[in-house]
This record gives C-alpha cells, structure tokens and sequence, in this order.
C-alpha cells in the first residue's frame, strides 16, 4: 500500500507553503497532490508556483499530481482548470466533471473523490475515459468499499482518505467570511488567520464542524492509522493523509512505520494523539455515525 499526502486544503501564507513542500521531499510518502481545491481568491501561490515545486518533488523521487478545484465559479477558474488539463506532463486529480471532460481519453487521471462515486458502474465510465486512480466517497465504509470492488469491472487503483479533517461540503458561500460579517468578495483574506480551519461547537460545548472558506470539514479528525490492516484486506492501493499546520511529517513517519508494522496499532494511536489539533474518529469506515471511534473491530469477511 502506497502512502500519499494530499492538498493543502487550508490558506497559507507563502513562505509556510513553500518552505512545507521542501520538507515534504524527504517525508516517507509516495504520492504528493499539489494545488488549490477549495477557493480562487487564495492566490499567494499561482499554478506556475505550483508547478515548479511538481519538478523539485518529482526530481527528489515522488509521484506528483495536480489537483483541481472542487467549485469552478468564474471564467478565471475555467482558464486555470483548462491550464492545468493541458499541463503536459503530471498527472491531474479531476475533483469535478468540467476536469474530467477536459482531460477525458487525452491524458490519465486520478478520479477525485468529489466526483461522488458511489456505485462501480459510474467508475467503470470514469476508467474508460482515462482515470487510473479513484479516491473513495469520505463517507463510505468498509464494507460497501468490498462490495463496490468485488461488482465493478475495470480495475483502478482505489485510495481512501486515511487522515485529516473530512470535507464534508461545499457552497458559494463563504462562511468564514460571513463569521466575520464579511462579504465573500472582500473577505479580507480571514482564513490566513486559521492555520487549520475555524471550529465551530455546539451549545453543549460539543466539537461539531469546521469552516474553512467555502469549505465545511468534520470538528474532529478521521483517523484510520489503527485500521490499516482492514484497508489492505479490503484491497486499498494507497492512503491519504491531509496536510496539517503542525506535524504532518511526523504523521506520515508513523503511518509509515505502522504499514511497514513497526508499530503496532495501539502504539500508532497512542504517538499520533498528542499530534492532532482534535481527538480521532472513524465512524464512516465502520458503517456508523461519522464522528464516531470505534477500536478493535475485526473485519468482515
């Protein structure tokens, strides 16, 4: 199984960006995803900047793909999705349909998991226009993950996102903006202000959601590093672990060590806790509500 760090889904400023990638070329991870997913006005780094650190990562031995954005909402959105079709020579994540027309039988392609791929019908389409790579519904479990694989036909790779705050949804509203009774369109930048997404809570004091921009995430992270056993049984090609302000190198070494069984899983769970900026969950893996941890579950059958 294949380990893969994938966008940076938060706002940045550039030199924290820049100086994350060069630390990423010695991180124990296969496949790096570049680029902006969530919103076209987090414009400190330009495609081209991304670009160029595709060369330097895939010069220092990583698998590199280019993701595009989940909500295309202007012309300028349009031109940079069409740019990053036509880019020539790194793969690219299609995260909504407008990609996966633009690089249809013209180019591999990993079918991102946006594109809500929920039945094996629908992937076998996306593996005859060209997708080698399908990440999974957030959402889905296990079990329907078996199921799903033991009915399609074609045969691309399936990666599982294994770490990180879910993203959960997405509009054209933005609700970091309008926490601060800013509108969208001047923002003022405010998500620079959440290395890791504004959380929000219940009356009760509950961790619920959290916003980031446009974005709406799980309040508690999903973490599948004591479950990798089960991700292999169920025939999962790579995992992917979402980019946190602090410490994500050290997630990736220790969901290294516990793939190569360095670890035990309860050694995982216990080193990787004092890491996260909120407690674990994994209910969807389970078939269970998704801010859920279950611990201990053997695998279906």
């Amino acid at each position: 199984m294949k380990l893969a760090l994938g966008p940076v889904l938060y706002y940045w400023d550039r030199d924290t960006m820049l100086g994350f990638y060069e630390e990423m070329a010695d991180a124990p991870v296969d496949i790096i995803y570049l680029g902006e997913t969530v919103c076209s006005r987090r414009h400190l780094l330009r495609l081209q900047d991304y670009l160029d650190m595709a060369e330097r990562l895939a010069a220092a031995g990583k698998e590199v793909v280019i993701s595009t954005q989940t909500l295309i909402e202007s012309e300028y959105d349009v031109k940079t999705l069409r740019k990053i079709a036509e880019n020539g020579n790194f793969k690219v994540e299609a995260n909504d349909m407008g990609a996966v027309r633009l690089l249809a039988n013209k180019m591999p392609f990993v079918a991102g998991s946006t594109l809500n791929i929920y039945n094996p019908q629908t992937l076998d389409v996306l593996a005859g226009l060209g997708a080698t790579r399908w990440v999974m519904p957030v959402e889905m479990s296990r079990d329907a993950l078996v199921s799903f694989k033991s009915n399609r036909s074609s045969t691309p790779e399936t990666e599982v996102f294994a770490y990180g705050r879910l993203p959960l949804a997405f509009s054209a509203r933005c609700f970091t903006a309008r926490h601060y009774n800013l509108q969208k369109d001047d923002c003022q930048f405010k998500c620079l202000d959440y290395a890791d997404g504004l959380t929000l809570k219940t009356r009760e004091g509950q961790l619920f959601l959290n916003l980031n921009g446009i974005q709406t995430q799980s309040a508690l992270v999903h973490n599948l590093i004591g479950e990798l056993d089960t991700l292999q049984s169920a025939g999962v090609d790579v995992a992917r672990i979402s980019p946190q302000a602090h410490h994500t190198g050290e997630i990736l070494r220790l969901f290294r060590e516990s793939m190569e069984q360095r670890l035990t899983p309860t050694q995982a769970l216990s080193q990787i806790e004092g890491m996260m900026p909120a407690a674990s969950c994994n209910g969807y893996w389970h078939d269970k509500p998704g801010l859920d941890f279950i611990q201990d579950k053997q695998p279906s059958a």
